[in-house]
């Protein structure tokens, strides 16, 4: 078997939800079942950048991440694209066994036994603003799938129908973890990030929450955009 693959990056450090500022190999998968207006990753979500996608067996990721990590063990974010629409069990099977750890990030659309072996589940609804529906069958089959593996969620927050649509989402799950973080609408990576702007976004997404007497979430920036803009592969 081969998995679609659109890059595979690091060292570095995951720069969102409760692992953020965690060294971390990337590999991102390409393909995904969703198409959200504000996608930060197209290139490896829109099919028209197939070309670019690697086809890979487990051997081969596997090795490029001991050949980036100097073959130090280290956490392994598997993201997308959405990387539930494949099988990345024996990649996961064969590092763990090597030592490796592994997170996932998912919109919780494609539930898969693999999500058991994780050391983190990172489920991330898309909320109105995305233009995407979830469906909370399929959703619920995810968290059933992850079994007793730590699971968390991460919802990105761009205005006041998000928030609420957020809370809604969060009242359904009360035992996970919740972590909510700014939108970002600069995803062009050849466009400067507006610090100022960011900070801001961040600011209000304080206000709305803290400042009302929500108290439950967990708020985070991208720690990366914060560092390298919009840049790929960092």
């Amino acid at each position: 078997m081969t998995l679609r693959i659109a890059e595979i990056f690091g060292p570095t450090i995951q720069g969102e939800g409760s692992l953020i500022g965690v060294p971390s190999l990337f590999v991102r998968a390409g393909g995904c079942d969703y198409r959200c207006s504000w996608c930060d990753s197209p290139h490896a979500v829109d099919s028209r950048f197939r070309h670019s996608w690697q086809e890979m067996t487990p051997e081969m990721v596997m090795a490029r991440l001991e050949a980036l990590s100097g073959g130090m063990p280290m956490m392994v974010s598997l993201s997308g694209g959405n990387p539930a629409i494949q099988d990345f069990g024996p990649l996961i099977a064969r590092g763990r066994a090597a030592g490796y750890r592994f997170a996932c990030e998912t919109q919780g659309s494609v539930a898969r036994s693999w999500f058991a072996d994780l050391d983190l589940l990172v489920l991330s609804p898309k909320p109105p603003s995305s233009g995407e529906r979830v469906d909370w069958a399929a959703f619920d089959a995810c968290l059933a799938a992850a079994g007793s593996a730590p699971r968390m969620l991460k919802i990105v927050i761009f205005d006041e129908a998000d928030l609420d649509w957020a809370r809604a989402a969060a009242a359904r799950y009360p035992a996970l973890e919740l972590v909510l973080q700014p939108g970002n609408p600069e995803t062009d990576p050849s466009t400067p990030v507006d610090l100022a702007a960011m900070a801001e976004r961040m600011r209000w997404l304080v206000a709305v929450t803290v400042g009302r007497g929500w108290l439950r979430p967990r708020l985070l920036p991208q720690l990366h955009v914060y560092i390298w803009g919009n840049m790929r592969g960092v």
